[in-house]
């Protein structure tokens, strides 16, 4: 998907959004999808502290550069922007370990699920380690 056309992008990405209705699996769908996006290890143009400095989920696509942030905004814009997931409360949430050594930015689904914290898909929040402490929350909310 990544590897094609600015349109076809687009037009994948709406596609993915419309189906998540009839999807049992929605959650693994939206990380499958987004678990292939080209990596960078840091996108410099996106202050995860600072949502103005965030460009549209469009330009995102168009730019075609992911790092863990922007991986993370752009599966919550995913679920965010979809009919199923509308009205639940997206976040996300960066958290470091006890050593400060790892950071990740979950993605939490109606404070049941987690996308984005392994490479494993969605997981239940209940199964996240105890260990980690909050570093950043932001509730997602339809791009303006």
């Amino acid at each position: 998907m990544f590897d094609r056309s600015i349109d076809d992008r687009l037009s994948a990405w709406m596609w993915l959004r419309s189906q998540l209705s009839e999807t049992p699996d929605a959650l693994r769908e939206v990380w499958e999808f987004w678990k292939a996006a080209p990596f960078v290890p840091y996108n410099n143009k996106i202050d995860p502290y600072h949502e103005r400095s965030w460009p549209t989920p469009w330009d995102i696509i168009v730019g075609n550069r992911y790092d863990d942030f922007t991986k993370a905004l752009m599966i919550a814009w995913t679920l965010k922007l979809s009919q199923r997931y509308q009205n639940s409360k997206i976040e996300i949430r960066t958290l470091v370990d006890n050593a400060r050594t790892r950071q990740y930015n979950i993605i939490c689904v109606d404070d049941q699920w987690v996308i984005n914290f392994n490479d494993d898909g969605p997981l239940a929040m209940d199964l996240l380690p105890p260990t980690f402490l909050l570093e950043n929350l932001i509730e997602i909310k339809k791009p303006g």
